[in-house]
């Protein structure tokens, strides 16, 4: 299974000022690529990198690095995993046909 990073329109230190987080709009990004998960380059979107947050923890509904995150890639979050909260249980068929 492949481990999503972030790339992040912007950033900001944390209260000790000893971490760099993302804010902004961020994509999922997987390491040794140039480019997001959603196809956007990296140096033409002038995204950073932020090889040591993990996806899930920007996710709004984690808590964790998403304090000044304002616009997660709703393409990232389809390819990347991470479904909007109170969605629910997954997609299933009661009913198949023939």
């Amino acid at each position: 299974m492949v481990s999503y990073t972030v790339a992040a329109s912007g950033q900001w230190w944390d209260e000790e000022g000893n971490r760099r987080l993302p804010s902004g709009e961020v994509h999922a990004w997987e390491q040794g690529r140039n480019e997001t998960v959603c196809g956007l380059s990296l140096s033409r979107s002038h995204l950073g990198r932020f090889p040591h947050v993990a996806w899930p923890d920007v996710l709004p509904e984690s808590g964790g690095s998403a304090d000044r995150v304002q616009r997660v890639c709703p393409r990232c979050r389809a390819a990347a995993g991470g479904r909007k909260s109170g969605s629910g249980r997954p997609w299933r068929r009661d009913n198949p046909r023939p």
